[in-house]
C-alpha cells in the first residue's frame, strides 16, 4: 500500500487517510475519492490530498477485519459489522468466554496492523457482549499476512467461544444458630435466587436447619432425594476447619470434601464437595452480599460444565484481590448492548437536557425561560425527546433550579447539578449518573436550541448501530457539525471522568473512528440562543418572543 500526499487530479479512486474539511465539505477518514469530489477539490483550489492507494497483493481493512472475526469465532460466538477496519465478535448467549491466549498471542505475533483484543479467559458474559474486538490498524494488511493470521486463529477448538451454562434445579440450606434474625435469612435467600436465575437455573428448594452436622446431613439427604442437581450452604457460622459443622455435615451425609478455602478475598472460606454426582457448594459468609466474591467464579464455572477442583482454586490468587473490584467483569461491559436488538424500535435511548446554566450572554434574562412560540425555550428540546421517543428524558437543572422546574413541566426526571458553576461537565456528569443501566445510549440535547425537533433525535437513533462502530452520532449541516449529540451507554463512564466547560467535545475527537456524521438539511442542529442576538435573528426567522 502506498500512503503520502497526492495531486488532486491523480487521487480519483484513492482512500483519505484522514477526516478533513476540504473545499468546503466534510469528508470522513476512509473516504473514496470520486470524480465528483475531484471536481469540488479542485473547483476550491485545493492541489494535493493525503491518500492511501491499494496495490496488488492488498486487502482492505474491512474485509480484512470480516475475514480475521469470522476464522477466530468459536462456538457461543457471533460476528458484527465490519466498519473503520473493525469487527466486534459477540456472546451468542450467556457464559463464560473461552479462550486461547496462545492464539490470541500467535494472532498479533504476525503483522503489527492485524489485532485482536480480547476479555480474560473465563470471563463470565451476558448475552450480546463484547467478549472480542477484531482492528485492522492501516487501511489495508497484505494478503499473505492475514492467510497466516486466519490459519493462527482457527488452530484448536476456535480462538474464542462462549461455554453456554446448563439450567440447574439448585437446593439452597442454610443453618441457624440463637441470635440469627429471620431477616437475613430472607436477604440471603433472595440474594442466592438472583445469583442463580441470572445464568438460567432456578431455586426450587430452600430450607433452614439446625447449625450441627446430623441435621445439615439430613437436610442434605432430602434435597438430594429430591432431585437437586446442585446444593449450596450457606452456615450461620463460618467453616474455620475442614472438621467443622459444615464439611462434617457433607461427610455425614456421604459427601466427600474436595478442596476447602480458596485465595480469593471476599471468598475465602468457601468449601467445595460432592455428594454423588451432585456437586455441593458451602458458601462464605460474603456470599450473603449480592457483592461479587470468589464464591461467584466457582459457581460460575460449575453451571458452565468446566470442571473445577483444588488445584484450579489455588491458582485463582492472581488476581484474587475482589474487595476493592466494584463490579465483575469489568472488561468492555458497558460497550455491548443489554438486550439483543433486531430493529430500530427495539433499542432505548434516554435524553439529557442541559439546563443548567446562568445565561450570563443573555443579561438578567435566564434564557431558558424565555418564551418561543408560546412555551419556555428549554421545554422545546424536551417535546422533542418525548416525540422522538425517548425515555426517560432528564433534564439537568443549576442556576434558578426552582423556577426552572416550575416553567418546564413535571412530565420528565429533574436532576439537580449543584456545581453548576464550575462548567458544562459538571452537568455532564449529573446528569449521566441517573441514566438507567437498560439504556443503549442517550441524546445530550442543550436547552438554549429551541429549532431542534423529533426527527433531528430520530436521525440520530436511526444511525447508531453497535455492530457498525456507529457511536456517536453527530448530526452535521453543510459540513458542520452541531447538536444534539447521541452517545452509546460505553462512554458514559468516559463523561463522568470531564472536566472543565469543554462537555463531551474532546471526547470526539479521541474517538473518530466511532463518529458516525448524519447530514441535516437544515441549520437548527447548529443554532443556539445564547444572546440577545442570536433572540433577535430567531424572531426574524418567524418565531413569538416572550420575555
Amino acid at each position: 500500500m502506498k500512503f503520502g500526499p497526492l495531486p488532486v487530479r491523480d487521487a480519483r479512486g484513492a482512500t483519505l487517510v484522514h477526516g478533513q474539511t476540504l473545499g468546503g465539505h466534510r469528508y470522513r477518514k476512509g473516504h473514496v475519492l470520486e470524480a465528483d469530489d475531484i471536481a469540488r477539490l479542485e473547483e476550491a483550489g485545493v492541489e494535493r490530498v493525503t491518500v492511501a492507494l491499494f496495490e496488488e497483493g492488498d486487502v482492505d481493512e474491512n474485509t480484512a477485519a470480516r475475514r480475521l472475526a469470522e476464522a477466530a469465532a468459536g462456538p457461543g460466538v457471533r460476528t458484527g459489522t465490519e466498519g473503520t477496519g473493525r469487527v466486534n465478535l459477540f456472546a451468542a448467549h450467556a457464559g463464560l468466554a473461552q479462550l486461547d491466549p496462545d492464539a490470541v498471542n500467535r494472532v498479533n505475533a504476525i503483522d503489527e496492523g492485524i489485532t485482536i483484543a480480547t476479555l480474560n479467559p473465563l470471563d463470565r458474559v451476558d448475552e450480546e457482549q463484547v467478549v472480542a474486538t477484531v482492528k485492522i490498524i492501516p487501511f489495508a494488511v497484505s494478503r499473505e499476512a492475514l492467510a497466516r493470521a486466519e490459519s493462527a486463529a482457527q488452530e484448536g477448538d476456535g480462538l474464542v467461544a462462549v461455554r453456554p451454562y446448563r439450567p440447574r434445579d439448585i437446593a439452597l440450606v442454610q443453618t441457624d444458630l440463637p441470635g440469627l434474625k429471620a431477616s437475613v435469612a430472607e436477604k440471603t435467600e433472595t440474594v442466592i435466587r438472583q445469583r442463580v436465575e441470572a445464568m438460567g437455573s432456578r431455586l426450587r428448594d430452600t430450607r433452614m436447619v439446625d447449625h450441627d452436622a446430623d441435621s445439615l446431613a439430613r437436610a442434605l439427604d432430602d434435597t438430594i432425594a429430591g432431585g437437586s442437581d446442585l446444593v449450596l450452604i450457606v452456615g450461620a457460622s463460618a467453616t474455620v476447619d475442614r472438621k467443622d459443622v459444615i464439611p462434617a455435615g457433607i461427610s455425614n451425609a456421604g459427601g466427600e470434601i474436595d478442596h476447602y478455602g480458596m485465595p480469593v478475598d471476599p471468598g475465602n472460606l468457601l468449601v467445595l464437595a460432592h455428594i454423588g454426582h451432585v456437586p455441593v457448594l458451602a458458601l462464605p459468609g460474603s456470599a450473603r452480599s449480592p457483592r461479587p466474591g470468589g464464591n461467584d467464579i466457582v459457581l460460575e464455572r460449575i453451571l458452565a460444565d468446566i470442571p473445577v477442583d483444588g488445584a484450579q482454586i489455588m491458582a485463582m490468587g492472581v488476581g484474587g484481590l475482589m474487595k476493592e473490584i466494584p463490579s465483575r467483569p469489568l472488561p468492555r461491559r458497558t460497550a455491548a448492548p443489554r438486550r439483543p436488538r433486531h430493529s430500530e424500535e427495539d433499542a432505548r435511548f434516554a435524553c439529557l437536557v442541559l439546563a443548567a446554566g446562568r445565561s450570563r450572554r443573555m443579561g438578567d434574562v435566564n434564557k431558558l425561560l424565555i418564551g418561543v412560540d408560546g412555551k419556555p425555550m428549554a421545554r422545546h428540546a424536551i417535546d422533542a425527546a418525548l416525540d422522538a421517543g425517548c425515555n426517560p428524558v432528564i433534564v439537568v437543572t443549576g442556576h434558578a433550579a426552582d423556577d426552572v422546574q416550575a416553567a418546564l413541566g413535571e412530565d420528565v426526571t429533574y436532576v439537580h447539578n449543584p456545581d453548576y458553576a464550575e462548567g458544562l461537565s459538571t452537568s455532564l456528569r449529573a446528569g449521566v449518573t441517573a441514566l438507567p443501566e437498560n439504556c443503549d445510549g442517550a441524546v445530550v440535547a442543550l436547552g438554549d436550541m429551541p429549532r431542534i425537533t423529533a426527527e433531528h433525535m430520530r436521525s440520530l437513533m436511526q444511525a447508531h448501530d453497535t455492530d457498525e462502530g456507529h457511536l456517536i452520532c453527530v448530526p452535521t449541516w453543510k459540513g458542520k457539525r452541531g447538536n444534539p449529540v447521541l452517545w452509546d451507554r460505553r462512554f458514559f463512564d468516559d463523561m463522568t471522568d470531564l472536566g472543565g466547560d469543554v462537555g463531551a467535545k474532546h471526547l470526539i475527537g479521541t474517538n473518530e473512528d466511532l463518529v458516525i456524521e448524519v447530514p441535516l438539511d437544515d441549520d437548527a442542529i447548529v443554532t443556539d440562543v445564547d444572546s440577545p442576538d442570536a433572540l433577535e435573528r430567531l424572531a426574524e426567522r418567524g418565531a413569538r418572543i416572550e420575555k
